[in-house]
């Protein structure tokens, strides 16, 4: 089960963000992530559950960020209820999607895991949900994935496969890599990898 901590800054200018300190684990019916994420001071800032089926849809996705909340699945694309700070009010929310995204490195690893893309294979679209911190205010858009390189490493605990993806936005066509092995992400716009208890749980075939 992979435990470890990851820094966050803003891709463009590098202001830190704070960190998320996570676990992770596969399951008998798919994947569960769970994160605590603080501030640059060290604050509680919010955090992440995400469950994957067999398939890497999300069977259950809840975020906390300041008091704003949002429990949300895959049902008829997918759908959300988001709460605000008083918890007087919940606004409910349905968009034919493929899945959620957000700030947390969880949403790229269930993004590859829901499109198992091969090395050479033709980009993928994929519309998803993003959540906005920190406000947690939802988004939808488009990406184009592609697996550009696949690359085994030697490690003390055997062999660690690196998959290298290219994620283009289709409203913008800004270009980024995402470095992703097994379930934990090395390295991604916004997300360094600072350190990591258990090496990354390898995806059952």
């Amino acid at each position: 089960m992979p435990r470890g901590r990851y820094s966050l800054h803003d891709p463009h200018d590098h202001t830190p963000l704070g960190e998320e300190h996570f676990h992770c684990a596969p399951g008998p019916s798919g994947w569960r992530y769970v994160s605590q994420t603080t501030t640059p001071s060290g604050d509680p800032a919010g955090s992440v559950d995400l469950a994957l089926d067999d398939l890497g849809r999300p069977i259950r996705l809840e975020l906390h960020a300041g008091n704003w909340q949002v429990r949300g699945a895959a049902l008829d694309g997918v759908t959300w209820v988001r709460t605000d700070p008083t918890g007087t009010r919940a606004t409910e929310g349905n968009v034919p999607a493929h899945a959620f995204t957000g700030t947390s490195p969880a949403f790229l690893i269930a993004t590859s895991r829901l499109l198992r893309l091969t090395p050479g294979s033709p980009a993928t679209r994929v519309r998803l949900v993003a959540f906005t911190d920190p406000v947690l205010a939802p988004r939808t858009l488009d990406q184009s994935w592609a697996l550009v390189n696949s690359e085994a490493h030697a490690t003390d605990n055997g062999p660690l496969t690196v998959d290298e993806y290219q994620v283009s936005a289709l409203d913008t066509g800004e270009q980024h890599v995402v470095h992703i092995a097994g379930d934990v992400v090395l390295a991604a716009p916004g997300i360094e990898l600072e350190s990591l208890e258990s090496p990354p749980s390898a995806w059952a075939p």
